[in-house]
């Protein structure tokens, strides 16, 4: 249920400099891309097509000057799940232009214990995201905007705690 007029699907059409999101589940397995995770489990290569949607509308903000980021969350040894996402969603994902950054809490700290998912759209508009215990996606709720400050600091908090995909992914990607 939605506490604000907009919907989850109208922010990402009208946000205008940046999306970020948070992600904190160490297995998304069961909400979309069901299908290409069996394939990566499966050993299958991944295909051409693999997330082209997404990669489309990541290019279309680009190219309009905005940035899309997100920080996952996350303990070694991967999970199943996670080398999936990590391998093949954000890999392919980068080449649609969207950043990530690692948030590893292996050996610190979790700065973040029990913030939920969320995406947080020109730190004015948030959506935090509902997950069952499985990872299948329950929906969203969009906030009123006056909690996007409370989301604007897990934000900021997240970064300062993590590294850039890229590096993290040369030290302990499969």
């Amino acid at each position: 249920m939605s506490s604000s007029s907009k919907t989850f699907a109208e922010l990402f059409d009208t946000f205008d400099r940046e999306a970020f999101r948070l992600e904190t589940l160490d297995d998304y397995g069961k909400s979309g891309n069901v299908d290409a995770f069996q394939s990566f489990l499966a050993g299958e290569p991944q295909p051409e097509d693999y997330n082209a949607d997404w990669v489309a509308e990541l290019h279309s903000h680009i190219s309009k000057g905005k940035r899309v980021y997100r920080v996952h969350i996350l303990s070694r040894p991967l999970t199943p799940y996670l080398r999936f996402e990590l391998g093949w969603g954000y890999q392919k994902n980068m080449s649609g232009g969207e950043q990530f950054f690692v948030l590893d809490t292996t050996e610190q700290p979790h700065p973040l214990e029990g913030v939920p998912d969320f995406w947080l759209f020109d730190s004015t508009d948030t959506a935090v995201l509902g997950y069952d215990e499985v990872g299948a996606f329950l929906g969203a709720e969009v906030l009123e905007a006056a909690r996007a400050r409370e989301f604007v600091e897990y934000r900021e908090r997240a970064l300062a705690h993590s590294e850039p995909f890229t590096d993290w992914w040369a030290k302990y990607g499969e």
